[in-house]
């Protein structure tokens, strides 16, 4: 059955339910990040951080993806209706993208751990958690204006 075939309360439900999976995926990768960023320093940690690094990066981009393939998905394919959802979105959506290119760019360096200069990671990972504050004050916005 075709998204448009469904019916209003279903399609609500289903939001909803995308929402719920959404704020889960982000709790589980804002923890993972705290987890990497006590690390620190990372050039005087005595365990090689390569295993909980490429969790943190699997997760992210587990949360990312769920975002786009899920609730904006919806609005870019035009299946969102709601006239305040669309105009929050078209506000929104901007920033988002650009939290979200840190994140894809921090996942393609260290998602193999593939790297040598520890300061870099510290930096990155400072720029990442901005963009990843930044991305879910917006999200934050988009759901609130989604639940009314």
């Amino acid at each position: 059955m075709t998204e448009m075939n469904i019916s209003t309360p279903e399609r609500r439900l289903q939001t909803h339910k995308m929402v719920q999976d959404l704020l889960k995926e982000r709790q589980q990768m804002w923890t993972l990040y705290w987890e990497v960023a006590e690390l620190k320093p990372f050039d005087k940690h005595e365990q090689p951080i390569d295993e909980i690094l490429r969790k943190f990066c699997q997760i992210l981009i587990d949360y990312i993806s769920l975002g786009h393939f899920g609730i904006y998905q919806r609005i870019i394919n035009g299946t969102e209706r709601r006239k305040k959802v669309l105009d929050a979105a078209q506000r929104l959506y901007p920033d988002i993208a650009r939290a979200t290119e840190v994140a894809l760019k921090f996942n393609d360096k260290y998602e193999n751990a593939n790297f040598k200069d520890m300061n870099e990671l510290s930096q990155e990972l400072s720029d990442l958690g901005e963009a990843l504050a930044t991305r879910i004050e917006l999200e934050d916005r988009l759901i609130d204006s989604m639940s009314k």
